[in-house]
């Protein structure tokens, strides 16, 4: 049956029109970093934390069945034969049980400093709180999904980032044995962005970086990041600067002239490293667009900005 508002022979069409995509991406991983914002709209910002004042760059808002579009679209990859993984923030939710709790936010640089009782709150809300929220969404489907953290089975071996923030951490290496194991399976792989040392100390990692070192030990066909605006501009006040192809060379340009700033930094440095350390091609698109990771991937008529080597 037809979506509302769709003729059988358009919605027909549509799966003609995707079919080139979905034969060229089978057997395929794809990354989606999918943030804290995507779920809901309150809260002080992304995960690790970017502060108050964030500009665009941010991860998208909510918007009415945003979780349940979500799950559809990584529903719909895995049952075209592409695998894909989700790497997801939680700041907003963070930020939201701090303040239930007393806990008042600091912030540097525009990261959240991290004390021991700060990491407990984050491990509790990504893991406990939003890993659940999204895994148990697309569940919903059937049996698909599988929730961990970067705590898990070794996956991710992370390390003080420093700069007096405390528990925050960076990616040192990835170890995707278990992520394969669970995509030999034809499961969802959902990753909170907590990572840990040698000696078992727990980090919270900023998710745009985790997502782009997933991808990369992967071998991921695509990273896509999902935010607030239709993808890369050039001047970040003009919508009409928007680049629909930039060259990993291009965008560190962007990044060192400061046309690409505050929340998108993050997501821009993770595109570029990718591309250059065997990631086929990294997206940066509208999340509150509906179903926006199938429009970028399936479609000749992509929504955002597409990252690739020349």
């Amino acid at each position: 049956m037809s979506r509302p508002g769709l003729s059988a022979a358009t919605t027909a069409s549509v799966l003609c029109d995707a079919l080139p995509f979905i034969t060229r991406f089978a057997g395929t991983v794809v990354v989606v970093k999918y943030g804290g914002n995507a779920m809901e709209t309150s809260g002080d910002g992304g995960s690790p934390g970017v502060g108050p004042g964030a500009a665009a760059g941010a991860d998208a808002p909510a918007g009415p069945g945003a979780l349940a579009g979500f799950a559809e679209d990584m529903v719909l990859l895995r049952a075209v034969g592409i695998l894909p993984v989700i790497v997801h923030g939680g700041g907003p939710q963070i930020g939201e049980l701090m303040a239930r709790l007393g806990k008042v936010a600091e912030f540097r640089d525009g990261l959240r400093v991290t004390d021991a009782e700060t990491l407990d709150i984050a491990r509790m809300v990504l893991v406990g709180k939003v890993n659940r929220d999204i895994v148990g969404t697309i569940n919903v489907h059937g049996p698909l999904a599988v929730g961990l953290s970067g705590e898990d089975a070794g996956l991710i071996t992370a390390a003080p980032i420093g700069g007096g923030l405390g528990f925050v951490g960076g990616v040192v290496s990835v170890d995707p044995t278990i992520l394969r194991q669970l995509l030999a399976e034809r499961l969802i792989p959902v990753i909170a962005t907590i990572g840990s040392d040698g000696a078992g100390q727990a980090y919270n990692i900023n998710a745009d970086t985790v997502a782009g070192a997933i991808a990369e030990s992967l071998g991921a066909e695509k990273l896509v990041f999902l935010t607030d605006v239709e993808g890369i501009r050039t001047d970040a006040g003009d919508p009409s600067s928007l680049k629909s192809r930039l060259s990993p060379f291009e965008l560190d340009d962007l990044v060192s002239t400061g046309a690409v700033a505050h929340g998108m930094v993050p997501k821009a440095a993770a595109c570029a490293h990718a591309v250059r350390n065997g990631v086929s091609a990294a997206h940066v698109i509208d999340g509150r667009e509906p179903h926006a990771v199938l429009v970028e991937l399936l479609s000749s008529d992509g929504v955002g900005t597409m990252v690739a080597g020349p």
